[in-house]
């Protein structure tokens, strides 16, 4: 039985078995079901899909962040953000809010307007293909014993293109104090 794996934009993926110039074993996933398909995924691996949908084999990772360190983030997220599509991704040390780069709900009135023989069902499968997400909000684990975050915000000016640091201290705080700019002019006040 072929591994196969489907993304969050409803596609589906069959993991490929080859090799590579020096006969290592090589694996990747496609979205066509011919070829040398891999019955199993090897050990010490696993699927990983990142927040647009693209799909990996990846070693495992060591897990750095706890769950409960993740759940904080979504919790306070709903409970201060007034965003409403987004994705965490936890990698390393990081935890990463990947927000809409374009506005849901455009997408859906543009497809509802263009479309009124689709039910709603069908317009939020092609919004889910549409949208695209970008890194705007991580928290870095500094200090593994006491469990202590530096936020960061994604800086979009030509120069720096790259994450600034807004603030550090327990998880808790910099979710209540940072999350709720996420989507608005004043995230971009935030250094």
């Amino acid at each position: 039985m072929p591994i196969t794996h489907t993304n969050a934009k409803g596609k589906l993926y069959y993991l490929h078995q080859g090799t590579t110039k020096t006969d290592k074993p090589k694996y990747y996933f496609s979205m066509q079901s011919e070829g040398t398909l891999a019955a199993s995924i090897p050990a010490g691996f696993e699927i990983y899909e990142n927040p647009n949908a693209q799909v990996f084999l990846r070693r495992i990772p060591p897990k750095i962040i706890t769950d409960e360190e993740r759940q904080v983030v979504e919790d306070g997220i709903r409970k201060y953000a007034s965003i409403q599509d987004y994705k965490i991704d936890v990698r390393g040390n990081a935890i990463e809010i990947h927000t809409a780069h374009q506005d849901s709900e455009t997408f859906r009135e543009m497809f509802t307007g263009a479309r009124p023989d689709l039910d709603q069902t069908q317009i939020a499968a092609f919004v889910a293909q549409a949208v695209h997400y970008m890194p705007m909000m991580q928290f870095l684990l500094e200090d593994e014993q006491r469990r202590t975050f530096t936020a960061q915000r994604y800086c979009f000016i030509g120069s720096i293109d790259d994450w600034i640091d807004i603030g550090h201290g327990r998880l808790t705080k910099l979710v209540k104090r940072y999350v709720k700019h996420l989507g608005q002019e004043s995230y971009f006040e935030l250094y």
